[in-house]
C-alpha cells in the first residue's frame, strides 16, 4: 500500500472515531438540551406558574403538614386571586402574608407561596399513597383564569427547599392536653412543699 493511501485511510478512520463525540453538542436537538429542572410549570391565558412542588415534613420529623410552594405570575391587566389549591384528592387551607383565606397576584406581578412572611398553601393531610419522589397532580384555581393543572413533584423540606416548607404548629387538643399536664404537675408540687396548708 502506498504511503498517501496509508495516509487516508488513517484519516478515515480518525474521523469515524470523532463523530460519536461531536455529534451530541451540535444542532438545536442536541442531547443536552432535553435536560429539565425537576419543578414544574405551567400557563393558562395570563397566568404563569413555576417552581411548582409540594413539600413535605423533613424525615427527621415523624408527622405534620405538607404544603405547596410555586411562583405564580400575572401578564394581565388586572390582579387576581387564588381561591384554592388541591392536590390530589386534598385541599390546602390558603393565607396570604396578612392571614387573609385567598392569595391575591398582582397584575403585571408575581406571588411567592410558600417561606417565611409569604404566602402559605398548608395540607394538613396528603393522600395516604403519596411517598416523597412521586408525582402528584395540583390544580390552582384563580378568579378570572379558573384552573390551571400542573403535575408536580414530591419532596421533603431539606436542603433548597429547607426554607420554603411547612411550619409544624401543635393542633389544639396537642395544646390543650400539654397545658392540662403542667396544670396537674404544678398541683401536685405545691401540696409537697413543706409548711403548705390543707384544706
Amino acid at each position: 500500500m502506498s504511503r498517501s493511501l496509508r495516509r487516508g485511510a488513517l484519516a478515515a478512520a480518525l474521523a469515524l472515531s470523532l463523530a460519536p463525540l461531536t455529534a451530541c453538542a451540535a444542532g438545536n436537538s442536541a442531547q443536552t438540551t432535553e435536560v429539565r429542572p425537576d419543578t414544574a410549570g405551567a400557563a393558562v391565558g395570563v397566568i404563569q406558574i413555576l417552581n411548582a412542588v409540594v413539600l413535605t415534613p423533613p424525615q427527621t420529623q415523624a408527622t405534620g403538614p405538607a404544603s405547596v410552594s410555586a411562583r405564580v405570575y400575572n401578564n394581565g391587566s388586572q390582579k387576581q386571586t387564588i381561591d384554592s389549591i388541591q392536590v390530589g384528592s386534598a385541599q390546602a387551607k390558603l393565607s396570604d402574608k396578612d392571614g387573609g383565606q385567598t392569595i391575591t397576584v398582582p397584575a403585571q406581578g408575581s406571588v411567592l407561596i410558600g417561606g417565611k412572611g409569604n404566602a402559605a398553601a398548608t395540607l394538613p393531610n396528603l393522600p395516604a399513597a403519596t411517598k416523597d419522589g412521586d408525582f402528584q397532580p395540583v390544580v390552582f384555581d384563580l378568579s378570572q383564569t379558573g384552573a390551571v393543572s400542573v403535575t408536580t413533584p414530591v419532596q421533603p423540606a431539606t436542603g433548597y427547599y429547607a426554607s420554603y416548607g411547612p411550619s409544624v404548629t401543635p393542633s389544639p387538643s396537642a395544646s390543650a392536653s400539654a397545658s392540662a399536664s403542667k396544670s396537674a404537675s404544678a398541683g401536685a408540687s405545691a401540696s409537697k412543699t413543706p409548711g403548705a396548708k390543707k384544706s
